[in-house]
């Protein structure tokens, strides 16, 4: 039986993107029946303890770990400081986890990925500065956001970019701009709406999955996208699965990779 050590590593998506056309990817986990977490509202959202998995949680941290910067939200900062969700800000903290910092150094990487928080509200506690001092912060928010908001980030040496007109952020131009700042591998830790934002802007290049082999139901959910109606069908080709089996505190596992699939213009498909 094959460990999962080394399983995303060897996926190289440091190496994929450009400034020019950064390789952004997004990680989720998922029940049988759609659930990314429960909960009403992403304020109160959480993903039960039930359906991941250690393997999980260390594949999370390889992928982190081919990152030039990583993509999370408001809510996950609450979440945080509430002590609903685990510290991801950082790779390698644990000594398990430990080779992941050798790692991206052996391959020229900085130590630690920056961090891209994506807040239209801006309402979320900012990380403390002697925990993030050897990573870039930027905040992306939309130029309606709170003018005092805005300065008082700034104020504590928060990056800002304020460009899209409306409160939220669009997908390609915060792509873009990142990658006109360096970063050419994108690594989205977000939820469903930052994901949909990537869609629609047909930036995401690849999707992980952690398939949970369990049913959860309730009536109160997040599934992994949420929005209207894509304009056109987004094709993503199966690039990888494993399966881990099943143990008695925890329930089998598909992890699936998938990279958008692009056809072209004088192709039909089968």
């Amino acid at each position: 039986m094959r460990s999962v050590l080394g399983l995303y590593l060897g996926h190289q998506l440091h190496l994929l993107g450009t400034n020019e056309k950064p390789f952004v990817y997004g990680n989720f986990i998922a029940s049988m029946d759609g659930r990314v977490a429960l909960g009403r509202d992403e304020a109160d959202s959480y993903i039960p303890e039930a359906m991941g998995s250690a393997e999980d949680i260390y594949l999370l941290q390889e992928l982190e770990a081919q990152s030039d910067c990583i993509i999370v939200h408001g809510a996950y900062l609450r979440a945080l400081a509430a002590g609903r969700l685990g510290n991801i800000l950082k790779v390698g903290i644990d000594p398990d986890t430990r080779h992941l910092l050798d790692w991206r150094v052996h391959r020229g990487l900085k130590e630690q990925p920056d961090i891209v928080i994506v807040s239209s509200s801006l309402d979320f506690p900012t990380p403390q500065k002697s925990e993030t001092s050897d990573q870039r912060v930027i905040v992306a928010t939309g130029k309606r956001a709170n003018s005092d908001r805005v300065k008082s980030l700034r104020s504590q040496g928060f990056d800002v970019w304020a460009e899209d007109e409306g409160r939220w952020v669009d997908g390609a131009p915060l792509v873009k701009r990142l990658g006109s700042a360096g970063y050419r591998s994108i690594y989205l830790l977000a939820g469903p709406r930052v994901l949909a934002s990537m869609v629609y802007s047909d930036v995401l290049s690849r999707l992980y999955l952690t398939a949970s082999h369990c049913l959860l139901g309730g009536s109160e959910f997040h599934t992994m996208f949420r929005g209207p109606t894509l304009p056109g069908l987004r094709r993503f080709r199966l690039e990888s699965l494993f399966y881990q089996l099943p143990t008695e505190v925890a329930p089998g596992q598909f992890f699936t990779c998938f990279s958008r699939e692009h056809l072209a213009a004088n192709r039909k498909p089968n």
